[in-house]
């Protein structure tokens, strides 16, 4: 196990980020429970200027999901596709039968 304070520190380091990088530090505070901190990342991602893709929805949904953040997670769910172009695929309604 990792300390996600550490990976915070790296990913707060790195010179430049990519899709990969931000999803990967969104995953980890969702999968510690932290789902309002991975949203507040998601917004800075996209003030950053990079798009979410497929797999940044299913960490945000799955963060939801198990944090309890139930109109947040219908929220992102409908703006994947409204927003962003993303077809909801398979994990995506797992995600929101799970919330």
């Amino acid at each position: 196990c990792g300390s996600l304070d550490d990976a915070r520190c790296v990913f707060n380091k790195m010179p430049q980020r990519n899709v990969v990088s931000w999803n990967t530090m969104i995953a980890a505070y969702c999968q510690d429970g932290h789902g309002k901190e991975a949203i507040e990342l998601f917004q800075q991602m996209q003030l950053k200027g990079v798009a979410p893709d497929k797999i940044t929805f299913v960490s945000i949904l799955s963060g939801c999901s198990h944090t309890g953040l139930v109109d947040d997670g219908w929220h992102y769910f409908v703006s994947m596709n409204r927003e962003y172009d993303i077809t909801p695929t398979l994990e995506h309604f797992v995600c929101m039968i799970d919330l």
